[in-house]
């Protein structure tokens, strides 16, 4: 078995216009974040540079298809083989999202906005605990974006994500982005969010780039990190202290070198944050 592997620093996603430079050139970043179910399959290439490159880079595995809040159930087949890929790359870290993505034998490609209720509460800590039980490990979970609150909401979204974690043990994964997206589309304050979720829960920041247009703030991980959310991540690194950060970028996928810049601006605001805190001492 390969030596467990526990993330640290600045990470990037692992996107397929980039594996020919990141086997040649072996660039510094600190780890990489792929999508699970790319991976599913039991051979081909994209599993075969992702088993490379674990050599040398720690390596998370972030799901984007589960739907652990869908109300008709999620697909167990799904769930195994997450739970093959998790045993074959032995990642640092597994994570999944508060959504929901199906409903009556139909599956969407989005992430979905949970109703913030006591039956949703049940139903995605029930579903957090088989898919914890069935891989044999903590994941975490992440906030998502929204274009739209549900009128039965009967708590913040920072308090139901405090409230998961607290029923389920497990950790969370905060996307500094969407925090200030729901900003923007619902009038929720970002600080006031962080402030009210458990510190010793997050173990993860997600940083990425959003759309700004005359309808809504969409989150579609094209851009670089906006200047207002550079500002939250400082605010989310003296909250919660210095944990491991991704950034993402999933459209409009630019020069390898492009999300290295966005990456040591990371690394860069990181450092900034622990000076102030030695100063302090």
């Amino acid at each position: 078995m390969r030596p467990e592997l526990t993330l640290q620093g600045v990470g990037v996603g692992l996107r397929a216009p980039h594996y020919g430079e990141f086997l040649s050139r072996r660039p510094p970043v600190d780890w990489l974040e792929v999508h699970s179910e790319n991976y599913f399959g039991d051979g081909g290439w994209d599993l075969h540079v992702l088993e490379d490159l674990r050599a040398d880079y720690p390596i998370s595995l972030h799901g984007v298809g589960l739907g652990l809040g869908s109300s008709t159930g999620y697909d167990e087949d799904h769930v195994r083989r997450l739970g093959r890929l998790v045993r074959r790359v032995e990642p640092a870290l597994v994570s999944e999202h508060l959504c929901w993505s199906a409903a009556r034998g139909r599956h969407f490609n989005d992430l979905l906005p949970l109703p913030f209720t006591g039956e949703a509460l049940h139903l995605i800590c029930e579903r957090t605990e088989a898919l914890q039980c069935a891989l044999g490990r903590r994941v975490l979970l992440e906030n998502v974006s929204s274009g739209l609150r549900y009128a039965v909401d009967a708590c913040s979204e920072a308090q139901f994500m405090r409230e998961v974690a607290a029923r389920t043990g497990c950790g969370l994964l905060l996307d500094v982005n969407n925090l200030y997206v729901n900003q923007c589309n619902h009038g929720e304050n970002a600080s006031a969010a962080m402030a009210a979720v458990s510190a010793q829960s997050v173990e993860e920041f997600h940083l990425a780039g959003h759309l700004v247009t005359d309808d809504a703030v969409i989150d579609h991980h094209g851009d670089r990190v906006a200047a207002p959310v550079w500002d939250l991540y400082r605010e989310a690194l003296r909250r919660f202290g210095p944990r491991p950060t991704l950034i993402e970028w999933d459209t409009d996928i630019p020069a390898l070198d492009v999300l290295l810049e966005e990456a040591a601006r990371a690394r860069a605001v990181r450092a900034a944050f622990a000076g102030e805190c030695v100063d302090e001492l």
